[in-house]
């Protein structure tokens, strides 16, 4: 507990020690050793002096020569037990100290250094000479406070307990105006907040272009165009735009269905931003809140529902306005923008891609896969000539027509049996086979894929940029531009101004403390000032 106290590194140390002990094993000089090492606020005091032994003295401690200190030491003489039983006086055990030292013949040549007064001057004169340093930054730290204890008797104000409707409108109306202006400025990075987090961390509207930059932005930048549509989609896709037969041409139909597929997705990012500005907003209006206004907790609870509603009325529109964004980029495929790849481009490309990785489709028969190939000569295809007649090399008769229609001969002449072919049932889901796919399908998909992946692109940057704009006019702007109007719409009326200007019991005694303590500090700058001139005089003097 004493080193508690002695550890403060403005507090004087008095290391008391009796004079007819060893002042090696003195405890007291062994705490102050440990608080003060360089010994700069350590006085060691002597008792005991008249219990010595004969023949004995302190001179040797006095003179400082034993266990040195930068303060020295002071002998002094205390009453004992039976003076204060006998009652003597303080003043009469000072006489009687006094005649101590100057009769003893080891100490009357070193009164400077002994008695109970010179121990109260030399204290006295630290005091003073650390006032005297530390004067300035006394005067400063008062000073601030002072300031600081103004400005908040200023918010609290005076007692709302006697004012007419006509005052108590005229500090509503002030309150309301500050909080408006308090979060226009938060939003538009001109304003601070009365913890200074501004100073630690994103602040205000800047928070809400980190989601718009950060989050948002990046988040779509990381997209993937063909998340949740494989290879197998895509094909089955081209299979059910070609119809009942097969296609020249990668059939467009298949592009604009799967391409407004993967748009689509684009719209729940959107309204998930909506969601993080309109929690920051939120935040921020929590944030401004003024000191005066904390005076009034009926009216500060208000004023959030208000700017609560009003935010929560902004955000419908907002969201209506992201879906419209997509659904005006799904009303119409401009497959004629500037930066979409196109048909033709998107086949050379991955023609070079081919030709260049030497893989499916290297060849010039490539360009038209699974396409119908001439007969050969002398076969029988649709251009053979009708009176070449097949050569049974075999021995065997040919079939014919009526071989055909199974109703030839066998080889032995006798009539053939009808052979019945079953097809079985159609599935009630139908879906490709799932073996490998040709060379045409695979370069129908790369083609589809490039298409898709161009025109993705194009309307991420569009929603990119177009997402930000829409929040910031129907939710960030609209809520700044109104919030004032509304607040004055919703509070100011002369049947609740009463409730909703009504103090707490602690704002009034909050203001009766910081009165007190504004005169408190009053009264301890005059005494600042008067050591000063103390001291000036007392310089001039000398």
């Amino acid at each position: 507990m004493c080193l508690s106290f002695i550890s403060n590194p403005n507090a004087i140390i008095l290391a008391v020690t009796a004079g007819n002990q060893d002042l090696a094993n003195s405890d007291a000089l062994k705490l102050a050793k440990e608080a003060d090492p360089e010994g700069e606020r350590t006085i060691g005091v002597l008792t005991k002096l008249d219990l010595m032994d004969p023949g004995t003295d302190a001179s040797e401690l006095l003179q400082n020569r034993v266990i040195p200190l930068r303060r020295g030491y002071v002998g002094v003489v205390n009453r004992g037990q039976r003076d204060i039983d006998d009652g003597a006086s303080i003043a009469s055990a000072l006489k009687k100290e006094q005649q101590f030292f100057k009769t003893h013949p080891a100490y009357r040549n070193m009164l400077n250094r002994c008695t109970t007064p010179t121990l109260a001057r030399m204290l006295n004169q630290i005091l003073m000479h650390h006032i005297r340093d530390c004067l300035p930054d006394i005067k400063n730290r008062i000073t601030g406070m002072t300031i600081d204890i103004a400005q908040e008797i200023e918010a609290l104000g005076v007692p709302t307990d006697s004012m007419n409707a006509g005052h108590l409108g005229g500090i509503l109306l002030s309150l309301l105006s500050n909080y408006a202006a308090n979060f226009h400025n938060a939003v538009e990075g001109k304003g601070s907040s009365a913890d200074g987090i501004e100073m630690n961390e994103l602040y205000g509207g800047a928070r809400i272009s980190y989601i718009f930059t950060e989050i948002f932005g990046r988040s779509l930048m990381t997209m993937n165009p063909f998340d949740g549509l494989s290879d197998d989609d895509i094909r089955t896709a081209i299979c059910n735009a070609n119809g009942t037969r097969l296609s020249l041409f990668v059939p467009e139909i298949s592009f604009d269905l799967l391409v407004r597929r993967q748009i689509t997705r684009l719209e729940q990012p959107g309204l998930q931003c909506i969601d993080l500005v309109f929690d920051e907003l939120q935040r921020m209006a929590s944030q401004c809140e003024t000191t005066e206004l904390t005076r009034f907790p009926e009216l500060r609870d208000r004023v959030l529902d208000v700017v609560n509603q009003l935010l929560r009325k902004c955000v419908a529109p907002t969201q209506n306005m992201i879906s419209n964004l997509i659904k005006i980029e799904l009303a119409y495929i401009n497959t004629s923008h500037p930066d979409f790849i196109g048909g033709s481009r998107a086949v050379a490309q991955l023609m070079d891609r081919v030709s260049h990785d030497g893989q499916v489709g290297a060849g010039p028969a490539a360009a038209q896969p699974d396409m119908p190939q001439p007969p050969p000569k002398g076969g029988r295809g649709l251009g053979a000539d009708p009176h070449d007649v097949p050569d049974e090399a075999a021995g065997g008769e040919s079939r014919g027509l009526m071989g055909f229609f199974g109703l030839g001969k066998d080889k032995r002449g006798q009539p053939q049996q009808e052979t019945v072919v079953k097809l079985p049932q159609v599935p009630e889901t139908m879906r490709r086979p799932a073996d490998s796919p040709s060379d045409r399908e695979r370069i129908e998909t790369e083609i589809i894929k490039s298409l898709i992946e161009s025109y993705f692109d194009i309307v991420r940057k569009n929603f990119m940029d177009m997402v930000p704009k829409t929040i910031m006019f129907f939710l960030v702007n609209y809520a700044k531009e109104n919030l004032q109007n509304e607040l004055v719409s919703s509070l100011y009326k002369d049947s609740s101004m009463a409730d909703v200007m009504r103090e707490t019991p602690d704002v009034a005694r909050r203001r009766s403390e910081i009165q007190e303590m504004r005169v408190l500090l009053q009264k301890a700058l005059e005494i600042v000032n008067e050591v000063r001139d103390f001291n000036a005089f007392s310089q001039g003097g000398k």
